[in-house]
């Protein structure tokens, strides 16, 4: 992502460095540094939080998720404070790690879900943590963030142009053609960018799959790893998970299949030394 970003960034900066005189290469170091506040706890939790529409868990919540992860925090010498956990409200089975400090679980899992089901999920989210895989995941969605960005406004000029050419084109062919011709720059701009993101999002779904099987496997040596095959296979059972069918589904699946690791962490339970 970082040739489309210092792209992006430059696109971004030419109006903010004309109006401030604020130098290119003042702009980006700025741009990273408060990217560094994604890590900062406080921030996450006063920011991140809501902007991933999450929310602090009810008395009712906590008294669920509280000593489950007491146990899973001790279990790795870790003051249960260190991560804060979160729920976000929603009816599928997941959970996800974010951030330094920050997990996530949605409230159908705190609510469907045993309690050593959920305790094998929160004791995979940690692992996340643990294997610093979160690092690299806000790292990127960081420097994605202009990318993001542009792709919004050069589609939303798009539309424009389509509207204006469309509206006043009828008047004057020129004004047809022109709007037409603008809207295919922007078009082949924005796709630059959207392409960038695929891209990226395919590459880090790969990485992604090894981050997977990695965090399964400190689960397992944790302890938890009967509870967490009992969760993948609960989200089998909801119809969810499966194997996807052809190498586009495969490019945008951020899990592997949810059958093979049950299968590689049954394995691991019988084999710890592997």
């Amino acid at each position: 992502m970082v040739p489309f970003s210092l792209l992006a960034l430059f696109v971004i900066w030419l109006p903010i460095g004309w109006a401030t005189g604020l130098s290119y290469w003042w702009f980006v170091p700025a741009f990273l540094v408060a990217g560094l506040g994604l890590f900062v706890r406080p921030i996450q939790v006063l920011v991140l939080t809501p902007l991933l529409g999450a929310r602090r868990p009810t008395a009712a919540e906590a008294a669920i998720i509280e000593p489950l992860w007491d146990r899973i925090a001790r279990a790795n010498d870790l003051p249960p404070s260190r991560f804060v956990v979160r729920v976000l409200p929603s009816d599928e089975l997941n959970a996800f790690a974010c951030g330094g400090h920050l997990v996530v679980v949605t409230t159908y899992a705190v609510d469907e879900l045993s309690q050593g089901q959920l305790r094998g999920v929160l004791a995979h989210e940690l692992s996340h943590h643990l294997g610093l895989h979160t690092v690299a995941i806000t790292i990127g969605h960081w420097l994605s963030a202009p990318v993001v960005l542009l792709a919004r406004v050069g589609f939303f000029l798009e539309n424009v142009a389509h509207a204006a050419a469309g509206s006043f084109g009828r008047r004057s062919p020129l004004i047809s053609a022109l709007g037409n011709v603008v809207a295919f720059v922007v078009n082949g701009f924005s796709w630059i960018f959207t392409a960038a993101l695929r891209g990226s999002d395919a590459l880090a779904n790969l990485v992604g799959h090894a981050q997977e099987y990695e965090a399964d496997r400190r689960a397992v040596r944790m302890g938890f790893g009967r509870e967490l095959a009992s969760a993948l296979r609960q989200l089998l059972a909801r119809g969810s998970g499966g194997r996807p069918i052809g190498w586009r589904a495969r490019l945008g699946a951020s899990h592997p299949p949810a059958r093979t690791r049950v299968a590689r962490i049954e394995a691991l339970m019988r084999h710890p030394a592997r």
